[in-house]
């Protein structure tokens, strides 16, 4: 275990119709101008939109709309954003939808206090100091970065999908009424449960000891995950199972499944280059595909926590520890199938000669690695990428 540093201090306000209250929240905080930013066309199709609006006018909150969020979020919008705040003179951004428009306020937030371009905290060459605070109403259960201190956005113009970390774009607070992510499609549902899934199975295979208090909570939200997983795609409005997956979503990406140890989160920086060339892909199929591959490839190094993980979640009993391993790697690639993801190259359509592009630009054409507690270089991708096949 290494020293923590454990801070999360989102107010969640959970369950039906919760949304129509936004007015009131955001008055009583003492703001007077927000930025209202969303994505394209889902809070029209449900409601959603005019729900919030009634709310902002109810409560006499002055808004600008700003929407037009894409999935795998774009700096070029975050631009166009900060300057609007800064036209308008906004105090306060409100982010209405999943991770991308979550992330897109995020970013917009820290260029919005600062005179330089905002694509230089995606790139580490400045870090955030300030940034305008933000609230959500969260439409999506996946990202978590409704409770994260992290802030993924993609440049298309150079193909590449960047984050970075810091505490001021926590936001203040995040409304969840599950019944909002009834509308999301099987497909989107099944992309966040991987998301989900894997924000927390980063956190707990690493090589370091960890709290057994920490493993216990990440087994459990673990497997609390795939039986909400199996019964949400039965029937999209399981009120019960989209609850669990909303509130999974984040606490699984706010710091609590981690406590305690050395995060790297490989296999996502894996796929924010495998999503960041190719912006088709959703970061949870993308993840889907690269996680089973990469555990196969480390397992060896994490025998016990490997074993715990598939005997406590997902039920397989092997005559030895190896076996159970194995079988339980091949159980997660038929879970993430079952949910509609794929799981192998072939699937997506990628030729060998995308994989090899891939490879060098993970690598730097073979100058450097992807960290973590097993380095990345050419060929360990490489054997990893086989195994996706």
């Amino acid at each position: 275990m290494i020293p923590f540093t454990y801070y999360s201090p989102t107010k969640i306000i959970f369950g039906p119709h919760q949304e129509i209250h936004i007015g009131e929240i955001i008055a009583n905080y003492g703001y007077k101008k927000i930025l209202f930013h969303y994505g394209k066309h889902s809070i029209f199709q449900t409601g959603l939109y005019q729900r919030v609006i009634a709310s902002l006018q109810q409560a006499q909150i002055d808004y600008v709309e700003f929407g037009g969020v894409e999935p795998n979020p774009k700096i070029d919008l975050v631009r166009k954003g900060v300057q609007l705040v800064k036209e308008e003179q906004i105090d306060f951004i409100l982010a209405v939808g999943g991770g991308s428009v979550i992330d897109s306020a995020k970013s917009i937030a820290c260029g919005a206090c600062v005179d330089f371009d905002p694509w230089l905290f995606h790139t580490h060459e400045k870090t955030p100091e300030q940034a305008l605070p933000i609230g959500v109403i969260l439409t999506i259960s996946a990202a978590g970065s409704e409770l994260s201190n992290s802030c993924v956005v993609s440049h298309p113009q150079y193909h590449i999908k960047n984050g970075f970390n810091t505490d001021c774009v926590r936001p203040l607070f995040a409304i969840m009424n599950p019944e909002l992510t009834y509308s999301v499609s099987p497909y989107q549902t099944a992309c966040g449960i991987v998301d989900i899934l894997m924000h927390t199975l980063e956190r707990y295979l690493v090589v370091e000891s960890s709290l057994s208090f920490t493993d216990e909570i990440a087994l459990a939200l673990l497997k609390s995950v795939v039986q909400a997983g199996k019964k949400v795609q039965l029937y999209l409005q399981d009120y019960e199972a989209r609850a669990t997956l909303m509130i999974a979503s984040s606490f699984s990406h706010n710091g609590l499944t981690g406590m305690g140890v050395k995060m790297y989160f490989t296999v996502h920086k894996l796929e924010h280059i495998l999503s960041g060339m190719y912006d088709q892909i959703a970061h949870g199929a993308g993840l889907a595909i690269l996680f089973p591959a990469w555990l196969k490839y480390i397992s060896s190094h994490l025998v016990d926590k490997c074993y715990r993980l598939f005997v406590e979640v997902f039920e397989i009993h092997e005559e030895s520890k190896e076996k159970t391993i194995a079988t339980g790697i091949d159980a997660l690639k038929q879970f993430f199938s079952d949910l509609g993801m794929p799981v192998s190259w072939k699937e997506i359509g990628l030729t060998e000669l995308q994989l090899q592009e891939l490879i060098d630009r993970a690598t730097q054409n073979n100058t450097q690695t992807i960290p973590g507690f097993l380095p990345l270089d050419q060929q360990a991708i490489q054997t990893i990428f086989n195994y996706a096949k």
